[in-house]
């Protein structure tokens, strides 16, 4: 009989589940009436949050609206810098190369298209009323007997109201003076601003990332590349879009010998400019003014080559131009235009669909985030775990 026996391992110890003692804050969040209830104030103080930002915003927006509209051709801009600068080039020198080249294209462009636009704008402007004209003797004679609206109406109070704030017509230049100003501050600042997000844009990213705390900052380094990249493409692939509009529905303006086709087809691209919204817009006045000068056939052709060119637009020039950096349906696109058309107007219309798509992306590599960590924190099980399997109390 062997004096030793060989040794065997300790039994296991008990598991024993300590649970701390839940306070008074945590036994009233257990209740749903309570969750509902943080959660509803948490949401009032986001859009109050909101609420402030635009009214500051409106406030200071000829300091605000600069700094943000200059985003937009800074990221058009961006790779090019970014090319200039793998050459050698210093970044004051790229960016002011850049920033000339845009401004001078831009330039160049309006003094060739805005004297002949400006010169034709109001026989534009005639043409559609005539073709409203039409259309309210086609309804109001034709099968659906409806009765015709009355624009005299609306004309009649229109004067009414001009005629009333005669005496207010010093104040008037006087604001439209500030008007101007304030235009050419915003138009200086914002070239500046411009100039400094090609040159400096990096450290200011960099800047924005110590922002962050340090466990966050690689995230909202992301969040903040993702949104940039979006802008970028996203302005990119428009212009691109609303370039291609412009040309294929002008050729068709022209074939049909339409009157009044650069004003029109100016129209059709500042329209394209603005998803779904722009194109009704600016397709309802080509219709109307073909409808006025040219009769019903000659519009309904043009109605036709407009909706063939949102086809072709809608099934193969956006996935393919614009790719994932607007992943948003066509409710969400509309209702992010109205919203910002209803907040900030124009720009608020114009700022929509890339804040909505930035927030979008940001939004969904967040939760990707939260998955990766959620599945690594499952599989990282203690060692103690591992030793021996738990088993019953006296068993």
């Amino acid at each position: 009989m062997p004096i030793f026996r060989a040794a065997q391992p300790p039994p296991a110890p008990p598991v024993v589940n300590v649970k701390a003692p839940l306070q008074r804050g945590d036994e009233l969040l257990r209740r749903p009436v309570v969750r509902m209830g943080v959660y509803a104030w948490a949401v009032l103080g986001v859009v109050g949050i909101l609420a402030l930002a635009v009214w500051a915003a409106g406030t200071l927006a000829v300091v605000v609206v600069p700094l943000i509209l200059a985003l937009f051709p800074a990221a058009v801009l961006a790779p090019l810098v970014a090319r200039l600068k793998r050459m050698g080039m210093p970044d004051a020198l790229a960016a002011l190369i850049a920033l000339l080249g845009g401004v001078g294209i831009f330039v160049g462009i309006g003094f060739v298209v805005v004297p002949q636009f400006t010169a034709e704008l109001e026989g534009l402007q005639e043409q559609v009323r005539e073709g409203i004209a039409a259309v309210r003797r086609f309804l109001a004679a034709g099968p659906f007997g409806f009765d015709p609206i009355r624009f005299e109406d609306v004309v009649e109070r229109a004067r009414a109201q001009l005629s009333s704030g005669d005496a207010g017509i010093g104040t008037g230049v006087i604001n439209a003076l500030g008007v101007v100003t304030q235009t050419v501050a915003g138009l200086v600042f914002g070239i500046v601003a411009l100039f400094l997000y090609l040159k400096d844009g990096p450290r200011m990213a960099l800047w924005l990332r110590s922002l962050f705390p340090a466990d966050v900052q690689d995230d909202a380094a992301e969040v903040g590349v993702r949104a940039w990249q979006t802008v970028g493409a996203y302005v990119r692939g428009q212009l691109l879009i609303a370039v291609v509009d412009a040309v294929l529905i002008g050729i068709g303006i022209a074939v049909l010998r339409v009157p009044l086709a650069l004003p029109l087809t100016v129209l059709v691209f500042l329209g394209g400019l603005f998803p779904i919204v722009g194109a009704v817009i600016a397709g309802a006045v080509a219709v109307l003014v073909a409808l006025a000068t040219n009769g019903l056939i000659t519009a309904l052709l043009l109605l036709g080559i407009i909706i063939g060119v949102q086809q072709l637009e809608g099934n193969l020039l956006a996935p393919v131009v614009l790719g994932r950096a607007t992943e948003l349906h066509p409710l969400a696109t509309l209702a992010a235009l109205t919203a910002g058309g209803i907040l900030l107007g124009i720009l608020g219309a114009f700022l929509a669909i890339p804040v909505t798509a930035s927030i979008t992306r940001g939004a969904s590599y967040l939760r990707q985030r939260r998955r990766e960590r959620q599945a690594v924190g499952l599989t990282a099980t203690p060692a103690a775990s591992r030793r021996a399997p738990e088993r019953p109390l006296g068993g």
